[in-house]
């Protein structure tokens, strides 16, 4: 079943260039570090779940690359703009060939199961 995104077509003509570039910078950013890395995880400072998806990856001896954005006290709206590009609703966000895997859990599970090494070829 598809997601659900608002039509193009419901949004009032005055409002579209907003919806489509507010924070498009940190959007973009990640989706360059989904090119240029097969490991990628997008998250916060303090959360204790970007830490141990980090974690996870680096016991199994997996590379990967690290992406944060500010902290539970700062930048909230640049982080909301990924989990509205996402759908994914907290962090971390881990990514694998460009794919979203999910979050700590789902890598621990995807680790343990070995379908992340396959994942990875």
């Amino acid at each position: 079943m598809p997601r659900h995104i608002l039509d193009q077509a419901q949004l009032h003509p005055s409002i579209r260039n907003t919806v489509e570039t507010l924070h498009r910078d940190v959007v973009d950013e990640v989706v360059a570090a989904l090119s240029a890395h097969p490991v990628v995880v997008v998250g916060m400072q303090w959360n204790p779940f970007s830490k141990r998806a980090r974690k996870a990856l680096q016991a199994a001896g997996i590379a990967h690359h690290y992406l944060e954005f500010g902290n539970y006290l700062n930048q909230w709206r640049r982080r909301n703009a990924l989990k509205m590009w996402s759908g994914w609703p907290t962090f971390p966000m881990v990514f694998v060939k460009g794919q979203l895997v999910g979050g700590a859990q789902d890598v621990e599970r995807l680790l343990a199961s070995g379908d992340l090494r396959r994942l990875l070829g």
